[in-house]
C-alpha cells in the first residue's frame, strides 16, 4: 500500500472547499464542513493521512513535511479553487520529484480532459465516486487498469479510462469517524447554526431532486438516493459519541435526508434511544406526522433549502416545491418547536427586482430561525451551467465564482437585472430580514438566556460585518 496523505489544500483564509453543493467560497460568518468526501476514502488504506489544511489554519510550510514523506497525494479540488490547487500540486512536485499526484472532486469529474491540460503537475484525475478507485492506485494497480480515471501516460498524452460502476453496496464503505478521531480535531469544525463542537457524516449519496444549479448529485453522487443500513448508520453513531463524548450534535449531509421517510424515522427512533442532539438537510415537504416522529427522537434542526420565493423561479430550476407546501411545512416546523436554517439563492433565471423582493418577504413571512443568502453559482457540470452559457447569461470564458479575496461574487447576469444588482441585493436581504424589530428581540433573547449563544453571536456579528466591509472594498 503506498503512503498516502489526502489534502484540503491551503487557500483563502476561511475558504471552505469541503462545503458540498453549492457553495465552496468565504462565507459571511466563518464556517466549516468536515471533508466526508476526502475521509471516506483515507478510510480504506491503511496508514493513510488526512490533511484539512484551512479550518486547522495550516500553510504550506506545515503540510509541506507530510507531502515530502508521501508515495502517493490525494487533493480534494474545486472550480473556485483550481488554480490555487494546481499551484499547490507544482509545490509538491518540485519537493518531492517521484510522488503521484491526483485530483478528486465535481471540477474534475466533468472536465477530466480540461483539468489535466491545466494541470501539468497532475498524474491523474477520479472521475465520479473516487472511493475503490483511490484504493487501487494506492495498492499499486497501474494507471491504465483502474477505472474511473483520466490520466497522463509516458508520452504525456490523457488517457480516459472507462467509468467506474456506481457503487450500490453502501455499507460496504468503512466509518469515516476512524479518519476523523485520527487526524482531525472537531473543535476546527463551526457552522454557525449547528450547536459546536459538531459532527458531520452521510448515511446515503445522491438526490432524486432535479435542481438545475445543485453541483454533486449532477456530478459526482448521482440522482439515487443510495442508502446505508440503518443499522450501518447507528453503529458509527454509537463510535462517535465513544470517540467524541464532547460532541452536542450530530449533523446528517446527505443531500436530503428525508428523501426516504420511512428510514428517516427508523434512525430516528435509534438516535432517540442513544439520546443523540442530531439535524439534517430537508426539503420544505416533511408530512408533519413525520415531523414529530424525528422530533420526538432528538431533531433538533433542519437545513431547508427554499431558494426562492418566487414560484415560476422554483419552477424553473426544476425545484418540485409549492410555495404553499412549503408554508405549511415550516408553520409545522415552528408549532413543533423545530428550528429550520433556510438557505436561499439570487439570481436564477427568471430573476428580476420584484422577484427578489417577493423571496425577501417570504423569508421575512416563514421567518426561519437563521438564513444564508447565496448567489446563483453555474459549477461546470450542472444544468444551470449549460443554459447560462446557451443563453448568454455568463461568460464561460470569464466565468470565475470568486473574487482574489475567496468571497462570491455574481456571476450570471441578466438583460434586465446586473451582476451588481444581484450582487447588492444579498445584503439587503441579510439586512431585511435581521434588522427587524421581532427578530431582534428573539436573538436578544436567545443570547441572555445562553451565554455560550451570547458568545457566538457576537462572534458572528462582528465576522458579518467585517464581511461586508469586505463586499464593498472589491
Amino acid at each position: 500500500m503506498m503512503k498516502t496523505l489526502f489534502l484540503q489544500p491551503p487557500s483563502f483564509d476561511g475558504f471552505d472547499g469541503g462545503a458540498g453543493s453549492r457553495y465552496q467560497a468565504r462565507r459571511e460568518i466563518r464556517s466549516f464542513w468536515f471533508p466526508t468526501w476526502l475521509a471516506q476514502p483515507a478510510a480504506l488504506i491503511p496508514g493513510s493521512k488526512l490533511i484539512d489544511a484551512p479550518p486547522a489554519g495550516l500553510t504550506m510550510k506545515d503540510v509541506m513535511p507530510h507531502a515530502r514523506a508521501a508515495e502517493l497525494v490525494i487533493i480534494h479540488t474545486s472550480t473556485p479553487s483550481f488554480a490555487n490547487d494546481v499551484k499547490v500540486a507544482a509545490q509538491i512536485r518540485a519537493e518531492n520529484p517521484g510522488v503521484k499526484i491526483g485530483f478528486i472532486g465535481a471540477k474534475v469529474a466533468v472536465q477530466a480532459g480540461e483539468s489535466l491540460e491545466r494541470a501539468a503537475p497532475v498524474d491523474f484525475v477520479a472521475r465520479n465516486e473516487f472511493d475503490f478507485t483511490i484504493k487501487e492506485i494506492a495498492e499499486g494497480k497501474p494507471f491504465a487498469e483502474v477505472e474511473g480515471i483520466s490520466w497522463r501516460n509516458e508520452a504525456g498524452e490523457i488517457v480516459h479510462n472507462q467509468d467506474r460502476p456506481t457503487l450500490e453496496d453502501m455499507d460496504s464503505l468503512p466509518f469515516v469517524a476512524d479518519v476523523y478521531k485520527r487526524d482531525l480535531k472537531i473543535e476546527d469544525y463551526f457552522i454557525g447554526y449547528l450547536m459546536h463542537p459538531y459532527v458531520s457524516l452521510y448515511t446515503g449519496r445522491g438526490c432524486k431532486s432535479r435542481c438545475t444549479f445543485c453541483l454533486w448529485p449532477q456530478t459526482v453522487g448521482g440522482h439515487r438516493y443510495r442508502t446505508r443500513s440503518v443499522e450501518h448508520v447507528i453503529a458509527e453513531v454509537k463510535q462517535i459519541q465513544r470517540d467524541f463524548p464532547q460532541m452536542r450534535e450530530l449533523f446528517f449531509d446527505d443531500d436530503t435526508f428525508t428523501d426516504n421517510l420511512p428510514r428517516a424515522e427508523a434512525i430516528a427512533r435509534e438516535l432517540g434511544k442513544l439520546g443523540v442532539t442530531w439535524s439534517c438537510n430537508a426539503k420544505a415537504n416533511v408530512p408533519r406526522d413525520t415531523l414529530k416522529v424525528l422530533r420526538d427522537n432528538g431533531l433538533r434542526l433542519l437545513l431547508v433549502g427554499y431558494e426562492s420565493g418566487n414560484q415560476q423561479i422554483l419552477h424553473n430550476i426544476k425545484k418540485g416545491m409549492r410555495i404553499e407546501v412549503a408554508k405549511k411545512f415550516t408553520k409545522d416546523c415552528h408549532d413543533l418547536g423545530i428550528k429550520i436554517h433556510g438557505t436561499f439563492i439570487l439570481g436564477l433565471p427568471g430573476e428580476t427586482q420584484d422577484t427578489i423582493r417577493e423571496t425577501i418577504d417570504f423569508a421575512k413571512e416563514i421567518n426561519p430561525h437563521t438564513i444564508q443568502v447565496s448567489l446563483a453559482a453555474p459549477y461546470p457540470g450542472t444544468f444551470l451551467y449549460n443554459q447560462a452559457v446557451e443563453n448568454g447569461w455568463l461568460d464561460a470564458a470569464h466565468a470565475e465564482l470568486i473574487d482574489d479575496h475567496g468571497i462570491q461574487i455574481a456571476p450570471l447576469h441578466y438583460p434586465h437585472l446586473t451582476h451588481t444588482e444581484i450582487f447588492d441585493s444579498v445584503e439587503t436581504f441579510y439586512r431585511q430580514f435581521y434588522f427587524r424589530v421581532p427578530k431582534i428581540a428573539s436573538i436578544v433573547g436567545e443570547m441572555v438566556r445562553s451565554p455560550q449563544m451570547m458568545k457566538r453571536r457576537l462572534r458572528e456579528g462582528v465576522e458579518f460585518f467585517q464581511f461586508l466591509r469586505e463586499r464593498h472594498a472589491a
